[in-house]
């Protein structure tokens, strides 16, 4: 047994009874579901796994697995892919179901509104934000990525405020940088409205877009986060059809001209 000589903390006490009497649905969830359900912290499961001597909670779960599927012909590693899958098709449909409450039109036609609109994400964020103000470039006059932390980032904020920007997009998902709500903080007190598309409500953000992250693997991603952003910028897109319209078409005569994307057959 896995807790055989294993000296447990009531918390964990909590932890280890929840699986032991529900495990055919426990070795679904992933940590911050299976928290959830036994009235305990995200980080107290993980702490929990490693505990037991795993290296998080998606490795003990795949380890439990066999005892409620059996064996099978799948791998190890096919298995932990197709319950990573799993987790982000419940991510996805929690998005679904929630999409009535999150203002996407009205914030689109803000975003849209605002010249120039920062975007900002640190760390992991960084590539989230990235995509984003990709995007958004290609529908907005002025969009500007702030991806740096320190003065770089002060004076990113700073700029876009003077230059007559109402908003700021930013991108806060786990681990959470301090230096990211410090700016946000920052951001609030040059008069930015912000847009935080996370995965945790309660930030310092006027619009707050959450969407959960899958913890599947070592390191989590960002399908349903990705997914709003997208959204936000469909929204924005939307807002402004003209505009939008035409900078499209723009962006289409500058690559052919320039000859930036394949076409035909590559080979």
């Amino acid at each position: 047994m896995l807790l055989d000589g294993r000296r447990l903390s009531p918390v964990q006490h909590r932890i280890a009874d929840y699986l032991s009497e529900h495990l055919d649905e426990a070795i679904f969830l992933s940590s911050v579901e299976l928290a959830e359900r036994a009235g305990v912290s995200q980080p107290s499961v993980t702490r929990f796994a490693m505990v037991l001597g795993f290296t998080g909670y998606p490795e003990l779960r795949q380890a439990l697995r066999p005892l409620v599927l059996g064996g099978g012909a799948e791998s190890p590693h096919e298995s932990l892919l197709r319950t990573a899958i799993d987790c982000e098709i419940r991510n996805l449909a929690a998005v679904r179901e929630r999409l009535s409450h999150f203002p996407l039109k009205e914030l689109g036609e803000h975003l849209a509104a605002t010249e120039p609109l920062p975007v900002l994400g640190l760390r992991t964020s960084c590539g989230l934000a990235t995509t984003f103000a990709y995007y958004a470039r290609r529908i907005h006059p002025d969009v500007r990525l702030l991806v740096h932390g320190g003065s770089e980032l002060a004076e990113g904020l700073h700029a876009a405020q003077r230059s007559g920007a109402e908003w700021v997009v930013a991108v806060v998902l786990p681990r959470y940088p301090a230096e990211t709500l410090q700016a946000l903080e920052y951001a609030t007190k040059l008069g930015l409205r912000v847009a935080a598309i996370t995965d945790r409500a309660g930030l310092p953000a006027e619009v707050v877009l959450d969407a959960p992250v899958g913890d599947g693997f070592v390191f989590n991603s960002h399908a349903a986060p990705l997914m709003l952003a997208m959204a936000l910028v469909e929204a924005m897109a939307e807002a402004v059809p003209l505009r939008t319209r035409a900078r499209l078409e723009e962006y289409e005569r500058m690559t052919e001209e320039t000859g930036t994307f394949l076409t035909g057959d590559p080979a």
